[in-house]
């Protein structure tokens, strides 16, 4: 079984959709099957992996209101054991869409989770907010990848976040876990960054990666091309430090399912 991590922090400007990006671009040129999914309304994910939003038919938010099957939105992306469902603007009108339907907070689960056999990771992409599409995507998901830029209001907005996976953790998936809290837009010349991280380290104790992402032109240039760092340019700072992640995550779950 395949493990199913959401990439979340209703903070923007984190590091949030290049870490979703990259981190599956790396597992899958590691070897490993992985499905990246967008379910943030701005769609950066899937331009990121080249799919151009404006020629889809369905997307995310279709599987959401029951009209369409995972498997008639899927897109097997050209980058090696990648596989993507989109997002679009229109996903943005989800959010009042799903207060009237009925166990609302579990339509994503319902929809992806099976697929869960096919993939050895399922990496989501979640919007910045804590609204009802993060609270699916936490339904849904092991465990939540954290992203926090090397900042000063690094730790700000947290708390409501780590709230959050506790209500949802109380009420609807009682294994929902943190995979950890990734460090990104690291620059080691600075001394905030070291103040940064050793509050994020306090904040979360034991569940710091040991892998940072640096701050990189490379990172910020690779979108606009529509590939991952990897496919980009691979000797880059941030594609090593994505891959670096990706081994780590991969070492951090031997033995669960088909992750090892």
């Amino acid at each position: 079984m395949g493990k199913i991590i959401a990439i979340a922090n209703q903070k923007g400007g984190v590091g949030k959709t290049t870490t979703a990006v990259n981190l599956a671009a790396s597992l899958g040129s590691l070897g490993k099957k992985t499905l990246l999914v967008d379910i943030d309304p701005q769609g950066n994910s899937s331009s990121g992996v080249g799919v151009d939003r404006r020629k889809l038919k369905n997307t995310v938010y279709e599987i959401l209101l029951d009209e369409a099957k995972p498997s008639e939105v899927l897109i097997h992306t050209g980058f090696q054991n990648l596989d993507l469902i989109p997002s679009s603007m229109d996903l943005a009108a989800a959010e009042l869409e799903l207060v009237s339907m009925k166990n609302r907070e579990s339509v994503l689960r319902r929809a992806i989770l099976p697929l869960r056999g096919e993939y050895d990771y399922i990496i989501m992409d979640c919007p910045p907010s804590l609204g009802i599409i993060t609270t699916n995507a936490l339904c849904l998901a092991d465990t939540l990848l954290v992203p926090v830029q090397c900042e000063y209001y690094a730790l700000e907005g947290l708390s409501q976040l780590m709230n959050s996976v506790r209500r949802v953790k109380r009420q609807y998936n009682e294994q929902l876990d943190i995979e950890g809290v990734l460090l990104t837009m690291y620059d080691g010349r600075l001394n905030l960054t070291q103040q940064v991280v050793d509050e994020v380290k306090r904040y979360f104790p034991r569940k710091v990666f040991a892998t940072v992402v640096p701050r990189t032109v490379r990172l910020s240039e690779a979108p606009s091309f529509g590939k991952p760092v990897l496919y980009f340019d691979r000797a880059s700072k941030g594609s090593a430090a994505y891959e670096a992640l990706a081994l780590e995550i991969i070492q951090n779950n031997q033995g669960e399912g088909r992750t090892e």
